[in-house]
């Protein structure tokens, strides 16, 4: 295959609205279940970051953030303490090293994926080469932010716990925008 038949190959995309309804299912059942998945993953960081960061046991806003709690350091929210490295071990074979290893690998893999499947989605969108760059870069940008947030808020300082909201506001907000414009485009738009 030669340079021109290649770009001829990539200028005959279908675009989503032209997909075959068998096509359109596979779309559609992929956005939704990552959409399922990740609503799960938005629960999840409510009941274990937000709700314990926030109420205490009796729901009530926590006030007095000196006052001593002996579960602060198990809990993993904002207000935990600093996690402390012992000295006999070495860097590496830490329990905070392993489990920001553990962590980072297991969200880099699942994570990626999402955005993998969502790209080439993305590729057949009816927008511009521009917006449809930006559509596949951005989400990784903002999981590359999530789960730089990991190592930062273990090893430096909790308050980089704060970075989970732009990291996930980013691949979150990317995630509906794709999922909405692919919806709409395949199901409601006239050709």
């Amino acid at each position: 295959m030669n340079q021109n038949e290649v770009k001829n190959l990539f200028a005959l995309k279908p675009k989503l609205s032209e997909f075959s309804i068998p096509a359109k299912m596979l779309v559609t059942m992929i956005i939704l279940m990552m959409a399922i998945g990740l609503a799960g993953a938005l629960g999840q960081i409510i009941v274990h970051d937000v709700i314990p960061t926030f109420w205490d046991e009796k729901m009530s806003m926590q006030t007095d953030t000196d006052e001593p709690d002996k579960n602060k350091s198990a809990r993993g929210d904002l207000f935990a303490t600093a996690p402390s490295i012992p000295k006999a071990k070495p860097f590496y074979q830490t329990d905070e090293f392993i489990f920001a290893l553990k962590f980072v690998h297991i969200h880099l893999f699942g994570m990626s994926l999402i955005f993998i499947l969502m790209g080439g989605i993305v590729l057949f969108l009816d927008l511009s080469t521009k917006v449809r760059t930006w559509l596949v870069v951005l989400p990784f940008i903002g999981v590359g932010i999530d789960l730089a947030s990991v190592w930062l808020k273990v090893f430096i300082h909790p308050a980089f716990f704060w970075l989970h909201i732009p990291g996930g506001a980013l691949f979150g907000t990317v995630f509906a925008v794709v999922a909405i414009l692919s919806l709409w485009e395949m199901w409601r738009k006239k050709n």
